[in-house]
């Protein structure tokens, strides 16, 4: 058993549920990229014990991943190939560390070089358009209205959002407590207009959408459950599409936004990281390259001699 592919992989992603608590959508990336590769393995290598994998069996195996791209079709892009690497690398470091392997196959494995892509952000005009929206009238829209207010008062991740609890909003301190990637707790403060929506959602929407299994969950769907990732994106599509907004606007955005209004305000840039939850700065500073594109436009604009 103890060369067993799928046996090891089944462990791995134990491992990291339980020692490295990581999100249900990161473990279910690792098990598809562990997957595909143990298929190839199977399928095409005829290969069934881990200590038979070399690092030309890896090579090989990304080869193939360009040569014959997704079940849809579709090549693998340099980012794509980089995060199987990135896979492999874990699961590998893993097996040496539990003594399954003596020489890890992938250590020396160079991962491609990708451009990383700025994200798309929102003008403080389009931002402030945006809010605008939802009819604080409408008991679902006051739900939307303060949802968000929240997600730009507060930079949260999707998921972050989605399990806000409102046991963890202090209103008198006027900080959120969150739980991020890697169940990590973090303290992060909220403005003084998204808890005036917050409060009066939850006078006068909650009530209404909460049941006897809606928990202390704050936003809640229709049915008394929490919004999903793909409620949040219908909700925040709705309200671009009212404002005629037409760059590609998805949940992140409103973090991206956060950070860069927070960046050209003049905040601190380890600031930002702590109140994104960053746990490396290299992350963060993507936003001073969008703060420079930004002070590059502005002297386009109006330098007489630009």
């Amino acid at each position: 058993m103890t060369g067993d592919l799928d046996f090891h992989k089944q462990l791995f992603l134990n491992y990291l549920i339980v020692e490295k608590s990581l999100s249900e959508n990161t473990v279910f990336s690792y098990k598809k990229d562990l997957e595909r590769f143990i298929n190839y393995l199977k399928e095409v290598r005829k290969i069934f014990q881990i200590k038979e994998v070399y690092k030309n069996t890896v090579s090989q195996f990304l080869l193939h991943l360009r040569a014959k791209g997704s079940k849809e079709g579709k090549k693998y892009s340099d980012k794509s190939i980089a995060r199987f690497i990135s896979s492999l690398k874990s699961f590998f470091k893993y097996l040496e560390s539990e003594n399954v392997i003596s020489i890890n196959p992938v250590v020396d494995l160079e991962t491609p070089k990708i451009s990383r892509n700025l994200p798309e952000v929102l003008t403080i005009e389009e931002t402030e358009l945006l809010l605008s929206k939802p009819d604080i009238n409408d008991k679902l829209e006051l739900r939307d209205k303060a949802l968000l207010e929240t997600m730009y008062a507060s930079g949260l991740r999707v998921s972050e959002v989605s399990n806000l609890e409102s046991g963890n909003i202090f209103f008198d301190e006027g900080y959120l407590r969150v739980l991020g990637k890697g169940s990590k707790e973090r303290i992060v403060p909220v403005g003084n207009i998204a808890l005036k929506f917050i409060i009066k959602y939850m006078n006068e929407s909650r009530p209404i959408l909460r049941n006897s299994n809606s928990g202390n969950i704050l936003f809640l769907n229709f049915r008394g459950g929490k919004l999903s990732r793909m409620g949040i994106l219908n909700i925040l599509n709705k309200y671009v599409n009212l404002c005629g907004i037409k760059k590609n606007v998805h949940p992140h955005t409103l973090r991206h936004s956060f950070a860069t209004h927070l960046l050209k305000g003049g905040a601190d840039i380890r600031i930002i990281q702590e109140m994104l939850g960053h746990s490396d700065i290299s992350t963060t500073q993507i936003y001073t390259h969008i703060d420079r594109d930004y002070l590059i436009e502005v002297h386009k604009s109006f330098h007489p001699r630009a």
